[in-house]
């Protein structure tokens, strides 16, 4: 499998470059390297002093991702920076980098078009596979572990917690009714039987998107890794270092949102953002995906301040 026959559009590229700030020289980390769409651009920035630094669990497309970067590199000749790829998570990253050590840091969440275009990683009803979903397939329950061996009530709170379904409680109890389920095709039919779509949805999404998602999200831990990787990013970033986060989903941004508001607060984080950024027309024409992401950005204080809740308490005291 080569580079060339993957498809893969980077969202918000030109948004999350103007944030990162990225300057020749520095350190740059991608948590989230997927294809490397994002790390090829801040490459070509960072010139021969410089150093990028990949995170991906996913084997497959670290494989991938250097192919990619190795040509980058080759067409910049003398220019290349340092590349250094790690095949870990990137709640892992602060066993790998020096605390204060990172110019700009970047993640973009979620599950990759990669990943959805492959049937045999199971993370898409479009196209029957095995039930699978982990994001790294060397350790971790497969999803149809979590299908056949969790109970009805589990199964009911993970679809309603992670997939925000409000009918999970019925689709819930048509799986365990419906086991042993193996295959995506087989599960998104008896969601989609048990919870036809509604009309406000049926231009909209599949019946069983919300279901996968959640299903996905709890098997390969993704709210755990974003507030992992959320605490440790402003100890591994110098002071004036940048992070730009892209999330897709409600319950990603509301993560980072809150994160970086109590940061704010603390004088951890100076918000670049005010609101999410989020796709113009012509990109959503071009790339679908992008309609929902929103990116947020926020630098690390050259002087770390008291926030508001510290000050409050020194004036108390």
């Amino acid at each position: 499998m080569t580079t060339e026959n993957k498809r893969h559009v980077p969202v918000l590229l030109t948004e999350a470059m103007q944030y990162l700030a990225v300057q020749p020289g520095s350190t740059v980390v991608d948590c989230t390297l997927g294809f490397a769409g994002h790390s090829s651009e801040i490459a070509r920035r960072l010139g021969p002093k410089g150093k990028l630094i990949g995170f991906d669990r996913d084997l497959q497309a670290l494989e991938l991702a250097a192919e990619k970067l190795d040509r980058v590199c080759e067409e910049l000749g003398a220019e290349a920076p340092e590349v250094q790829l790690i095949g870990e998570p990137f709640s892992s990253a602060p066993i790998h980098l020096e605390a204060g050590s990172v110019d700009a840091l970047l993640a973009d969440f979620g599950v990759s078009s990669m990943q959805l275009d492959e049937p045999s990683r199971g993370f898409s009803f479009m196209a029957d596979g095995p039930l699978d979903m982990r994001m790294d397939t060397r350790r971790g329950e497969t999803a149809a572990q979590v299908v056949n061996e969790a109970n009805e009530r589990e199964l009911a709170d993970l679809i309603y917690e992670y997939g925000e379904e409000r009918r999970s409680r019925r689709i819930a109890r048509a799986i365990v009714r419906g086991r042993p389920v193996t295959t995506t095709g087989q599960l998104a039919r008896i969601v989609a039987s048990a919870a036809p779509a509604m009309k406000q949805d049926r231009n909209r999404i599949h019946p069983a998107t919300r279901t996968f998602q959640g299903i996905r999200i709890f098997v390969n831990r993704e709210l755990d890794e974003i507030r992992a990787l959320m605490e440790a990013a402003p100890k591994l970033l110098k002071p004036s270092g940048r992070l730009a986060v892209i999330s897709f989903h409600s319950l990603e941004d509301r993560i980072v949102k809150d994160s970086l508001r109590e940061g704010a607060q603390k004088g951890i984080w100076t918000i670049l953002t005010k609101k999410p950024v989020v796709a113009e027309e012509e990109e959503i024409d071009r790339n679908p995906r992008s309609r929902s992401a929103k990116l947020r950005a926020a630098e690390k204080p050259e002087i770390e301040k008291l926030g508001t809740k510290e000050r409050a308490a020194g004036n108390r005291r």
